[in-house]
């Protein structure tokens, strides 16, 4: 894909965000940060205060345990979809064109539950990959060769 002049790139997953967006042109692309966020997950101890609770049966002894809430999953969650307000706000404010979208799997599907149609509209291409840790040069070479 040719990286355009003022296209922006979203890279996200369960815990960082980075905006970026091509100030340079298709041949020579420069990705400066737009913005970036990194959200802190505490450990599984401090989110949850009990053991799983356990249902009884209404007929004879038996009796099971509830399945423990997964709690940082439920966390990268709700990042997912901070993100995708995010892409909201800025889409409304007129100041997103071409955007292009890169997030592992798990976080691009919960991303596109909530994506708006503005946002939906957009967006040019999307990558399934983990890319919260590259620098801005296999960003744009990661975009170029999708």
């Amino acid at each position: 894909m040719i990286l355009q002049h003022k296209t922006e790139i979203c890279v996200a997953d369960g815990r960082k965000l980075l905006l970026l967006v091509n100030e340079g042109d298709t041949k020579f692309p420069d990705l400066q940060v737009i913005r970036e966020e990194a959200q802190e997950l505490l450990p599984d101890r401090e989110l949850s205060s009990d053991r799983p609770g356990r249902s009884f049966q209404s007929v004879g002894m038996r009796r099971h345990g509830y399945e423990e809430t997964d709690f940082k999953q439920l966390a990268e969650d709700r990042f997912a979809v901070e993100v995708a307000e995010i892409l909201k706000k800025r889409t409304l404010a007129g100041k997103t064109g071409r955007l292009v979208v890169i997030a592992p799997p798990a976080t691009l599907g919960e991303m596109r539950k909530h994506y708006h149609k503005e946002v939906a509209d957009r967006i040019v291409a999307e990558i399934a990959k983990e890319a919260t840790n590259l620098p801005p040069d296999a960003i744009a070479a990661m975009v170029e060769a999708a």
